[in-house]
């Protein structure tokens, strides 16, 4: 699951910029000018750090590029809560993505989980792993579609203070949790770490 998201440190590129945009915007004065340079200051520091180490730079461009996008977004908007617009766009989608592919018959997490763990997409043949696979996506679709439930009125209501906190606070935990209910929820139908579920009896 960590490995999907890029680790701890692909969250981290995710989540940390955000915090930093609202620090630097409630100690400046709300100066939006230095929030902006803050968040795209700290991704670039992060992007330099991952290159230096010679670590795997997908989730750390796709991080960067997301702290971009936003901060150019507030810069044209003039509105700091816009920071924010771009991660609730993309809780959206991906609680819409895993939702549909319930709907489809093709969960989310299966299509994800299954070749990582050498099963490949032979797991849909048998309605007893694609079972688990769509409970398991359910628990994702509703991890989205809660930070959605809780971020969208803060922004609506121009919170960015508590948007900022809520956003760090609904990252990490958030994943975590899911990842955590998602593997009881394999693993009682039957799936292992390494091991596809048809080498397990």
């Amino acid at each position: 699951f960590l490995h999907a998201v890029g680790g701890r440190h692909g969250i981290a590129d995710s989540s940390l910029p955000g915090l930093a945009f609202v620090v630097a915007y409630t100690v400046s004065g709300q100066d939006l000018n230095v929030a902006i340079w803050t968040a795209v200051g700290l991704g670039a520091m992060m992007f330099a750090i991952r290159l230096v180490r010679r670590e795997t730079l997908q989730f750390a461009v796709a991080g960067f590029i997301g702290v971009a996008i936003a901060a150019f977004i507030a810069k044209q908007t003039g509105r700091a809560e816009d920071f924010f617009l771009p991660g609730l766009f993309l809780n959206l989608g991906y609680a819409a993505a895993y939702l549909v592919s319930i709907a489809i018959r093709w969960p989310l997490l299966g299509v994800i989980v299954g070749p990582l763990n050498g099963e490949g997409m032979e797991w849909r043949q048998d309605p007893d792993r694609l079972r688990p696979y769509s409970r398991a996506s359910w628990i994702w679709g509703g991890g989205f579609t809660l930070r959605l439930a809780v971020q969208l009125p803060l922004y609506f209501a121009d919170e960015l203070v508590a948007l900022g906190v809520a956003k760090t606070a609904m990252g990490f935990p958030v994943f975590a949790l899911a990842a955590w209910l998602s593997y009881l929820v394999l693993r009682e139908g039957g799936w292992q770490l390494g091991r596809p579920p048809s080498q397990t009896g």
